[in-house]
């Protein structure tokens, strides 16, 4: 089992900065990618940024330039850099961790972050 807490979220105006943080514990032997996604009322969750075990990442377009992800070195902690907010930016942000080991996803509880015009 992978458990997941993040931390950070809160409100922002538009064009400010907001960091998130996600930490990992258990069996992170297992876990390949590390990531964010994000979830607005009524729409589906879809990816913001993913990071692989050896350091690439991918980026939802809608972020490309504004959003940097990292991970530390020893791999259990994963953060959101988030600059130049738009208010279309507002939705409840997921860490997730996937283990290609055991073919499955793993989530956080979710954190709010809210962007004012």
């Amino acid at each position: 089992q992978v458990q997941l807490v993040e931390s950070g979220g809160g409100l922002a105006q538009a064009g400010g900065s907001l960091r998130l943080s996600c930490a990992a514990s258990g069996s992170m032997f297992s876990i390949s990618t590390m990531g964010w996604y994000r979830q607005q009322p009524g729409k589906q969750r879809e990816l913001v940024a993913t990071i692989t075990s050896g350091g690439g990442t991918n980026y939802a377009d809608s972020v490309k330039g504004r959003f940097t992800i990292a991970r530390d070195n020893a791999k259990t902690t994963v953060s959101l850099q988030m600059n130049s907010l738009k208010p279309e930016d507002t939705a409840v942000y997921y860490c997730n961790a996937y283990s290609l080991l055991y073919s499955r996803d793993y989530w956080g509880q979710g954190t709010q972050v809210t962007v004012s015009s």
